[in-house]
């Protein structure tokens, strides 16, 4: 590994690429530094941005910058970059997240350069999907993507995925009931579309998707009973296709690595016309997370719930400025 001066502009599309990572609540809890004489680039926590309700823990908040850490790397590979990545590089600081050296010496990732143009095309999709069949081959290329960052995607059978549906339920039922969480979530979104209240982070409304009507599929509910302009109804797919992102212990540099696990699986889907969208409601509780995890799977601890298959691209949801989120020394 070597060091150097690194080109702002560089930096700025690098981190512009990161930041269009998925998050909970599209709170986009993460904050950038380069070091720009000795070629680093680092990834904060911005505790500020937590959902203490929500992801007391803040699992959540880990998964989502391991996820926009994996695109800043997808971003160097395809700039022909081949950065070196230390997690939780300093235990005094346990919000310094990642160093990206972005000098290596290596020759770029030719797998992920080519994740490249599925960055800005992955948005989540809460709307229904048609009821095709992922292919075989399809699910085993998002497995292995998985297998890549140090994590396991597992596609549970029938019987389990009803378990998981009713848990959702459950889980949504629950926060319906929680008038703190209710306040947290209402925080971050909005019931108006995107040109009615600008905003650049959080969910609006017209990410929201229809109302279910008929069937049952993990896709969170944001309106929380909140009347929302113009939603209506729609039948979602009878038989979703559910997939569950674990690792194998569960501590920070874990949610970290399942972050990585799944934007690079979420990207993979993409280039491969998957859409999809994650829930992470019946994660949230230490009461019904054991029972999401299949008992006869090998998978240590789930990090999400993910729902893919064919269908409608979802809206971009807003992103902050790359200005509010990079500070260069």
């Amino acid at each position: 590994m070597t060091t150097g001066r690194v080109d702002l502009s560089i930096v700025r599309s690098l981190v512009a690429d990161a930041t269009a990572a998925p998050s909970l609540h599209n709170a986009q809890p993460w904050a950038f530094r380069c070091l720009r004489d000795a070629g680093v680039l680092r990834l904060y926590a911005d505790m500020e941005r937590d959902l203490p309700r929500t992801d007391p823990e803040h699992r959540g908040l880990h998964l989502g910058c391991g996820a926009a850490l994996l695109n800043l790397r997808v971003a160097a590979a395809a700039a022909g970059l081949a950065p070196v990545v230390r997690l939780l590089p300093d235990p005094a600081h346990p919000d310094l997240l990642a160093e990206v050296h972005l000098s290596g010496t290596g020759p770029p990732d030719d797998t992920l350069a080519r994740l490249g143009p599925a960055i800005h095309r992955r948005h989540s999709s809460r709307l229904p999907f048609r009821g095709e069949a992922v292919p075989a081959a399809v699910r085993e290329g998002l497995c292995a993507a998985a297998r890549a960052e140090g994590a396991q995607l597992l596609f549970p059978g029938a019987w389990h995925i009803q378990s998981l549906l009713e848990l959702v339920r459950d889980a949504e039922h629950r926060e319906t009931l929680d008038r703190e969480l209710r306040a947290e979530a209402a925080r971050w979104t909005r019931t108006q579309p995107s040109e009615a209240v600008p905003a650049a982070d959080g969910i609006p409304g017209e990410a929201f998707g229809p109302r279910q009507r008929g069937s049952s599929s993990p896709v969170r509910d944001f309106a929380a009973g909140r009347p929302v302009p113009g939603r209506g109804w729609a039948s979602f797919e009878r038989n979703p296709t559910i997939a569950l992102l674990g690792t194998a212990r569960d501590g920070p540099v874990d949610w970290l690595r399942a972050g990585q696990a799944l934007e690079r699986v979420l990207l993979r889907a993409t280039s491969d016309g998957l859409v999809a969208s994650v829930t992470s409601q019946p994660l949230e509780s230490e009461a019904t997370r054991w029972a999401v995890r299949d008992p006869v799977s090998a998978m240590g601890y789930v990090q999400m719930v993910i729902r893919l298959g064919y269908g409608p691209e979802g809206p971009a949801s807003p992103r902050r400025p790359v200005a509010d989120v990079l500070d260069v020394s």
